[in-house]
């Protein structure tokens, strides 16, 4: 055991050199005995042997005297011989007793040996004594008789006194020497009490004044000379020997003097610590006790001196803590109490200041609230306990202090500001050393503090080490009290910032390393619970608030953030005081929210930002919910908070964050339909904040990034704003065209006119955002997660919510992307947007991200590349010419694309790449608008707008001079960068132009159709893109016209035109609120095209007149350009536009008559944005101005948003109603059919005015496609087959091509068919054709006739039978009567228009007339041989046929359409309805759709008579009218359907089902008018109806595909039923017509 002594037996003694070969003992321990015990020992044997006692008178009794002699005289070791006299006389003396000597020779002998030796009597005395404790305890009496003889005979060698001293007074009875031994026995008892317990000591000063007096002066001299404790000690000691002094008394005097001579801690404690020796060691103790007991009266103030002469004792271990603590008062329990009475208080502070108090209770509240105050201002009793750690923190004594704090309630000790700031002063003592090396300021002088003269005192801090083993351990027993100083405050945050310089920079040992994260766990420990408390109580520091930024902002923002989460949820409730500060801070910050507004924000400001100063958190906190439930506070709000530090910046995103991250606030408001408004409130309040000042955004965006992987998109809104805030990017539907435009241009025109307000000064906040991003690579990620969540929120986050909501929610998800990503797209430099955006194929394969998204987020990156590539090989070879640029700039395109081409491949099925190249797609999706146009007129407002500027501040006389020329300079300096920007622009344009003509023949490959083309360039072209942002609806449109205008080989515009435009409802209804707007925006600029061709011929010529986009001819790939009568002539076109205008109107209605919440709202939003161009025709904006009406009406209480958005559609199209025009106006009418049939026409929707080549080529069309669908629906194996073949089929729709697809293929498979007749014939049978009229009748009656469907069937039934025989006939007719005259083909034509309603009707009751018609055609046909129409009178003739397959065509196409894609399937089940409903309306004319066959039958053989009867007058005109009349009847022919259609529509409200017949196309018709006429001179007309039909049949099977896929759901009956009461209905139309004729 270290400290103790090894036990003497255990010891082994190393024998020295000079002692070997002695005799040394075997136990060694035996060295060690007792004298009296040599005799036992080997070596020490016997002084006196028994040869000298037996030979005593002989020799003997000399010997014996001799020895005595010679150990008297042996000075040497003295001790050694005083022993062995001892001995020697002891043994002599034993043989006495026992007999072996006589008494008187012992007496002799003894008296002789006396002299030798002072104090031999002495050692005498001892022996006798010894002897008479041995004799008393034996048994045999002579033993005890032979010694007392010779005491007695001894007696005149000892003096009495000693022996009575040393004998047993029994035996001194024995010997005589006293009288009594029990009178001396209680003689020696009285002298004792005498001596020891009868105070002769003098306590009291008066007692022995001199004495006193005299120590006094003792203690009292100067002590600075020579003098020491010492000596002092001393003379104290004589000075109690001499006046009997009470040596408690001195001590308790010695320490008053030390009282008042505090200065001499060197001299008195070693005094003390000396005079202790002579005392029992708790004296000292009981006297402090006494002394500290002696001020515990409740009027009594113990002295400080006092406090601190204990506490240096304490220090220097003269008294024990535990031993002085019992004498100090209050005791532990009464503090414990104490403490939790001030707990209470606090809380009832807290509910008193939270509680709504009414006036009349305050007078008595405050009247009360003064007593208690007065109360307590009774002084407290003396806390003893904390007076000493007061004293004993003032001296340095750590550890005693500690312990002390330890027996109270955490900072009870230090809540007393005495303690506090002892404490602190301990601190600032222990961190000197450290502080002046590490963290004094640059610049700082600073006062040096002096370090404890007290050498017990905690060691000071010279590392950072040390500083964790002393000072944190104090800092934390300090806590919110820290406040009481705030230079130490500096100092700690100072030292930790030193501190978190050194841990962030690399280099040091893996051990320091280890170390240095102990010491970072610390520091964030003593932050938690020291600085931020502290900073709490202080009041309104802001230099503290600044210096602790300086230290928290090389925390990572996690840190940060947990501290101030402890702060604001925990920290207040851990004591008193902060619990009482809490509720203030809510006071005051109510006090100043109630009277915030935008005029007194600066007062305001100045009150919230001195109140931030301690205590963000909880102003922050309130702050925030009432901005969310109170959105006008925003705007002041975020004025107001200029006056706020950097750290209160920073805690006013956390606490952003936490109230965003609420879990008990419900997201969406009660309907379930709505985001929350606290939610958007908070978002602008965001927004605003981040701008206006320097937070760091790294904390919310993560925030964002964490909810999108969590699937939840809500809080994108946060993101969109700050945005659109900081980086002045706004995202809004509402963008005017101008805008748009402006939009379209470079930056600085985007900044000028493309944005609603003016965000200027975006530069520094943007880049604050694009370094949050960069720094915590956070651009990307949330770009994916953002396009990945598009779809998220439909199919997972949308679960149970409400569609509307989805609806909001999806756009919110797409238009933070797109804004977000035009944020990168401008702000990123090149290479950190390269090195971050990975390729495509990458971004779409292995990201999932969609395509659309995937190329968004990717052409910032190629146009970057391009014009760096650009740059380098125009610095390589500066070349200026013109050619060489543009040369230059297609080899870096080349350079740049050629990997994307590549990449994107892996994008789509390979089968895809047979119709577009993967060039051509890579283009399109890599191209902006700014790369296709220049917004000439953009830049000429903005420089117009700044030249007015400038006028205006030049008339501006209050304006002073300086900021004139100020402002003037501003901006001519704009002028010029939005000029240089345009020239910029325009060389840019000229050079991608330039690129894409050289590319263009490489685009479209059409290895199977133009329409399979079309299809594929719709489907993963221009609808993805057209809805992605209105800037790309604006692309689409123009770059559809562009490929155009480039003349790019196998495009078929007019299909394109005629697809989007037929096509409209299924894509409406699919689209979100602001997809519906984009779409919209597209389908205006695409109108506008139109629009533009349609207003002129010269126009129309220039610009489409030898293009191979007006091509009519479907089949062919390539494009000679020779042949004219391929094109669509100007006034075809015109029909071609009424009709797109009729569909657009049809489908308009359709989906207001839905009932659909989507879909009204979807369709006004896109009618609203196409309404520059749409409705043009007078009765079409009629109809739709009913329909609008009716929803006005139906949705005023029922869905308000609906009411609103068909009110202001409504009033806007009122305001258009004067610039419509009358149908004939818009496209060229036959006047005299007009006038035959004005009864059935007036109000008839448009599609009346068709030519009959039209219809007749419609018809072709028709049966192509009836018999591709059969092919299809054989193989309707793979999805992209069906695609591949709806595509194909969808050009009926698309007016003029779908009529030359069906010529070109007349032509070119003329042989075929002669060789496979029969099984022509079989096709016939089996897919009759239906003539355009039917297709009509089919769309106009199907809603309206679903009673007589069965009856139709049956007639059908009969009809195939009768019509099959027909079309052999028909051939053999139309070549002989090919030549018939000119008069007759007129008169057929003009019966056709009239008879068209009534006949379709008589066709119902009479099947058999069929046939007669059919010859009545034939003949007629025959007969206008040679005038090109015989086409007309061929095609028309088949139309029964194809009436009566027609239903079954529908059911077949069902079959094979569940496969099919759903971009383009509208088409074919559009134009089916139109038919119906022009039929319709032709025999219900005004009466509902009920009528009665009956009726119906007796109205069509009115009609029809009427009709004959003009057809007669009109054959009586000149044969020159006739053929000039040829268009115009081909013209009445389709005015008669697209009237009544419009009638239709305005009587009943309905546009029958979405369904495109593509029979309708009207441009098929006047193209195929001039061709037909043409080809029929020289080929027979029946082998051209066969291809036709073909063509019609195919079209139809796969545009009905494509249609029904998307809205499968569209209940299949009706579908069955429309299209067969429609069918049947048009073949009356035709039997009519025939009849007629």
């Amino acid at each position: 055991m270290a400290g103790r002594a090894p036990s003497p037996r255990v010891r082994r003694v190393r024998v020295p050199s000079f002692l070997a070969g002695r005799c040394v003992p075997s136990d060694p321990g035996s060295l060690l005995h007792h004298p009296g015990s040599r005799r036992h020992t080997g070596k020490m044997a016997a002084l006196l042997p028994a040869e000298w006692i037996k030979n005593w008178e002989k020799g003997g009794k000399n010997e014996f005297v001799q020895l005595c002699r010679t150990l008297s005289e042996n000075k040497s070791h003295d001790n050694m011989g005083f022993r062995d006299i001892q001995q020697a006389l002891y043994e002599l003396a034993y043989h006495v007793v026992r007999g072996n000597l006589k008494h008187d020779q012992a007496s002799n002998v003894l008296g002789d040996v006396i002299e030798f030796r002072e104090d031999m009597p002495s050692i005498l005395a001892d022996v006798f004594c010894i002897l008479d404790i041995e004799t008393s305890c034996l048994e045999e009496k002579s033993k005890r008789d032979h010694f007392t003889q010779l005491v007695l005979a001894c007696l005149y060698l000892v003096s009495d006194t000693v022996l009575k001293e040393r004998l047993d007074p029994e035996t001194l009875e024995s010997l005589g020497l006293i009288k009594q031994s029990q009178q001396f026995n209680q003689k020696s008892v009285k002298i004792k009490t005498k001596l020891f317990y009868k105070q002769q000591k003098f306590n009291l000063l008066r007692e022995e004044n001199e004495g006193y007096a005299k120590l006094i002066a003792e203690l009292g001299q100067d002590l600075s000379g020579n003098i020491t404790s010492d000596l002092i000690l001393e003379n104290i000691k004589s000075l109690i020997g001499c006046f009997n002094l009470d040596p408690n008394r001195v001590l308790d005097i010695i320490l008053e003097v030390y009282e008042c001579r505090p200065e001499y801690d060197d001299f008195f404690v070693p005094l003390i610590e000396s005079y202790m020796y002579m005392c029992e060691p708790q004296t000292l103790c009981h006297i402090l006790g006494f002394k500290f007991k002696f001020y515990q009266d409740p009027s009594g103030e113990t002295p400080s001196s006092l406090y601190r002469v204990a506490a240096v004792l304490l220090q220097h271990n003269l008294i024990d803590l535990e031993d002085l603590y019992v004498h100090l008062l209050p005791g532990d329990n009464a503090i414990i109490e104490e403490h939790k009475r001030e707990i209470v208080e606090a809380k009832q502070i807290v509910r008193k200041l939270t509680m709504v108090v009414l006036s009349s209770e305050k007078t008595e509240e405050k009247e009360k609230e003064k007593e208690k105050e007065e109360e307590k201002t009774e002084k407290p009793p003396d806390n003893q306990k904390l007076g000493l750690l007061e004293a004993l923190l003032k001296i340095g004594d750590w550890q005693h202090a500690q312990s002390i704090m330890d027996q109270m309630p955490p900072f009870y000790a230090t809540s007393h500001k005495s303690i506090a700031i002892a404490l602190c002063q301990l601190v600032h003592v222990t961190i000197e050393p450290l502080y002046r090396r590490v963290g004094v300021p640059k610049g700082a002088k600073g006062s040096p503090i002096s370090s404890l003269p007290n050498k017990r005192a905690p060691k000071q801090a010279d590392s950072f080490e040390d500083l964790r083993k002393e000072v944190f351990n104090m800092l934390c027993y300090l806590g919110p009290h820290l406040s009481h100083d705030p230079i130490l405050f500096a100092k700690v945050v100072r030292l930790g910032k030193a501190f978190m310089k050194e841990f962030q920079s690399d280099g040091s040992k893996q051990e320091d390393k280890e170390k240095m994260e102990i010491l970072f766990s610390c520091l964030l420990s003593i932050t938690d619970q020291v600085l931020l408390p502290s900073l709490s109580l202080m009041d309104c520091n802001a230099c503290m608030s600044e210096e602790l930024w300086g230290m928290f902002k090389t925390f990572p923002y996690q840190y940060r953030y947990r501290l101030y989460g402890q702060w604001k949820n925990e920290t207040y409730n851990s004591h008193p005081l902060l619990v009482k500060v809490k509720a203030q801070t809510i006071d005051r910050a109510k006090y100043i929210m109630k009277r915030l507004t935008k005029e007194n924000v600066k007062p305001s400001g100045r009150q919230i930002g001195k109140l931030s100063h301690s205590n963000p958190t909880i102003l922050f906190d309130y702050i925030l919910s009432q901005i969310q439930k109170y959105d006008n506070l925003i705007t002041p709000v975020v004025d107001s908070l200029k006056y706020l530090t950097s750290l209160n910046y920073d805690v006013l995103a956390y606490c952003i964050i936490e109230a965003l991250a609420n879990p008990e606030k419900e997201r969406m408001k009660h309907d379930d339909t709505t985001i929350s408004s606290w939610l958007q409130s908070l978002a602008s309040f965001c927004g605003a904040v981040f701008r206006k000042y320097p937070i760091e955004l790294a904390g919310l965006l993560q925030y964002v990034a964490n909810q999108l992987k969590a699937g939840k998109s809500f809080d994108l809104l946060i993101l969109k704003e700050v945005v659109q805030k900081m980086a002045g990017i706004e995202i809004t539907e509402e963008m005017t065209m101008e805008q748009l435009e402006a939009m379209t241009g470079g930056e600085q025109l985007k900044a000028e006119g493309g944005y609603f307000g003016q965000i200027r000064n975006t530069k520094k906040s943007s880049q604050r955002l694009k370094d949050a991003l960069l720094d915590h690579d956070l651009a990307l990620p949330l770009c994916l997660l953002m396009a990945q969540q598009r779809n998220g929120v439909i199919f997972q986050e949308g679960g149970e919510k409400h569609l509307k909501l989805v609806g909001k929610l999806y756009d919110q998800c797409h238009d933070t992307l797109v804004q977000f990503g035009g944020f990168l797209a401008s702000n990123l430099s090149t290479e950190d947007y390269i090195k971050r955006v990975p390729s495509i194929d990458v971004l779409c394969n292995e990201f999932h991200t969609p395509h659309d998204a995937a190329f968004f987020l990717s052409r910032p990156m190629y146009a970057h590349h391009i014009s760096s590539k650009y740059d380098e090989l125009k610095k390589a070879e500066k070349g200026n010419k013109q050619q060489h640029k543009v040369h230059k700039y297609i080899t870096s395109c080349e350079l740049v694309m050629a990997p994307v081409h590549d990449a994107v491949i892996s994008l789509h099925l390979p089968k895809v790449w047979d119709d577009i190249s993967p060039q051509f797609y890579a283009t399109f999706w890599s191209l902006t608008m700014y790369d296709l146009a220049v917004p000439h007129s953009s830049y000429d407002r903005e420089v117009n707008k700044l030249k007015v500027q400038m006028k205006a501040i030049d008339d501006n006389q209050e304006m002073p001079p300086n900021k004139k020329k100020k402002e003037k300079e501003r901006c001519t300096a704009l002028q010029d960068k939005l000029l240089e920007e345009e020239k910029k622009q325009l060389e840019h344009v000229q050079r991608v132009l330039q690129r894409l003509k050289l590319e263009k023949d490489n685009w479209l490959l059409a290895k199977s159709t133009k329409n399979e083309t079309i299809t594929k360039f719709l489907q993963l072209c221009i609808f993805p893109r057209c809805i992605f942002s209105a800037i790309d609806a604006v692309y689409c449109a123009h770059f559809v016209e562009l490929v155009h205008q480039q003349k790019t080989p196998n495009f078929s515009t007019l299909l394109c035109y005629d697809r989007v435009f037929s096509d409209i409802i299924y894509t409406v209804a699919s689209c979100t609120e602001n997809e519906a707007s984009r779409y919209g925006r597209f389908l205006c600029c695409m109108l506008e095209t139109v629009t533009r061709w349609h207003s002129d011929r010269v126009i129309y010529e220039k610009e489409c007149g030898n293009y191979p986009g007006f091509l009519t001819i479907l089949r062919a790939t390539g494009f000679d350009g020779g042949n004219k009568a391929d094109q669509l002539d100007y006034e075809n076109f015109r029909h071609v536009v009424h009709k797109w205008h009729y569909k657009l109107t049809k489908a308009s209605v359709h989906c207001l008559e839905t009932g659909e919440y989507t879909h009204i709202r979807n369709i006004l939003i896109v009618l609203t944005k196409i309404l520059p161009w749409y409705p043009k025709v007078l009765n079409l904006g009629q109809a739709l101005e009913r329909r609008v009406h009716k929803i006005c009406q139906e949705e005023k209480e029922k869905r308000p948003d609906l009411y609103a958005l068909a009110m202001g559609y409504s009033g806007q199209l009122k305001s258009r109603k004067p610039f419509m025009i009358p149908e004939n106006e818009f496209h060229h009418k036959d006047p005299p059919a007009r006038n035959a049939v004005a009864a059935t026409v007036q109000n008839g929707p448009g599609g009346a005015g068709m030519p009959t080549s039209l219809t007749i080529n419609t018809v072709r069309l028709e049966e192509g496609t009836t018999e591709e669908t059969d092919k299809l629906k054989e193989k309707s194996q793979g999805v992209v087959k069906v695609i591949n073949k709806a595509v194909n089929a969808t050009p009926k729709v698309t007016t003029s091509n779908g009529n030359s697809a069906s010529n070109s293929k007349i032509t070119k498979e003329k042989d075929d068919k002669e060789k496979s007749g029969k099984e022509k014939d079989k096709e016939k049978k089996d897919k009759t054709p239906a003539a355009t009229p039917e297709m009509k009748a089919l769309g106009k009656d199907g809603k309206d006739k679903p009673k007589e469907e069965r009856a139709n069937k049956d007639d059908k039934a009969r009809e195939i039978k009768e019509k099959t025989p027909k079309s052999d006939k028909e051939k053999e007719k139309v070549k002989k009567e090919e030549k018939a005259s000119k008069e007759e083909k007129s008169k057929t034509v003009v019966t056709i228009i009239e008879s068209k309603s009534a006949a379709e009707k008589e066709r119902e009751k009479e099947p058999s007339r069929e046939r007669d018609v059919a010859k009545e055609m034939k003949s007629k046909e025959n007969a206008k041989g040679g005038e090109k129409v015989p086409v007309a009178g061929s095609l028309k003739s088949p139309v029964p046929r194809s009436e009566t397959s027609e239903s079954e065509r529908e059911q077949k196409r069902r079959k094979v359409d569940t496969h099919s894609s759903p971009s383009h399937s509208s088409t074919v089940k559009d134009n089916l309805n139109e038919l119906k409903e022009s039929s319709a309306k032709h025999y219900i004319n005004h009466t509902t759709p009920t009528l009665s066959k009956s009726k119906e039958r007796e109205v069509d053989k009115k009609d029809l008579d009427k009709s004959r009867e003009r057809s007669r007058e009109r054959e009586k005109k000149d044969e020159k009218d006739r053929k000039d009349r040829k268009r115009d009847h081909s013209n009445s022919d389709r005015e008669v359907p697209q009237d009544s259609t419009k009638r239709r529509k305005e009587e009943n409200g309905t546009t029958g089902s979405s369904k495109h017949s593509k029979s309708e196309s009207p441009s098929d018709s006047p193209r195929l008018n001039e061709k037909e006429k043409e080809k029929n001179k020289s080929k027979s007309s029946g082998k051209e109806k066969g291809d036709s039909i073909k063509a019609e049949k195919m079209e139809k099977s796969s545009s009905g595909s494509k249609k029904e896929s998307r809205h499968d759901k569209e209940k299949p009956e009706k579908k069955e039923k429309r299209d067969s009461t429609g069918g049947k209905e048009e073949k009356k139309h035709h039997k009519s017509s025939d009849k007629h004729r």
